[in-house]
């Protein structure tokens, strides 16, 4: 890959300011990257690592606390915390189900994509100056982009941007 420099620079030239006070994207997000949240900013997926199993023990405690309010209502001879402590153990165990089951889901579409991902992600740049992320060369793409605009052009290409939140949802491409 070819750079772009001019003689004081650490980087190459950004298109967005003329500037060389650039950085690859994994090094940016890793450097000062919390004082811009650049971590989530300029996230390569969505990273569900573990939710799977978070949301399966949070939906467990909750079935917990249903299977208890029916034993209470057997103990104490009360229907109501009888029928309402089934009714609620089964649509917490029914939901966690589903929770788990979309967790993976959404942990396979991350895997699916994340070479797809790494081929517009890696050959990225992040201007510090005027908070811009593009390509030298212009492959895979020309101009500078936010990071927002840049979140939503990787996860696009990765085949995840059904899970893209917040400013990057509404960007612009």
């Amino acid at each position: 890959m070819a750079r772009q420099s001019t003689g004081g620079g650490s980087g190459p030239i950004c298109p967005g300011c003329g500037g060389t006070q650039t950085r690859p994207v994994a090094e940016a997000r890793g450097k000062g990257g919390l004082r811009n949240d650049l971590l989530t900013r300029l996230a390569p997926g969505p990273q569900k690592a573990g939710d799977g199993c978070l949301h399966f023990l949070e939906g467990m405690v909750l079935t917990g606390i249903g299977v208890a309010l029916a034993y209470a209502g057997t103990e104490q001879d009360k229907p109501l915390y009888l029928a309402g402590g089934v009714a609620l153990a089964l649509v917490c165990f029914l939901g966690t189900l589903a929770v788990v089951r979309g967790d993976r889901r959404e942990r396979a579409a991350e895997t699916a994509g994340a070479e797809r991902a790494a081929r517009v992600w890696d050959p990225a740049f992040y201007c510090h100056g005027c908070e811009c992320v593009f390509c030298p060369g212009g492959v895979p793409w020309q101009g500078a982009l936010t990071p927002e605009q840049f979140k939503k052009f990787v996860w696009t290409e990765a085949g995840y941007a059904d899970q893209l939140t917040g400013p990057a949802k509404e960007a612009s491409l």
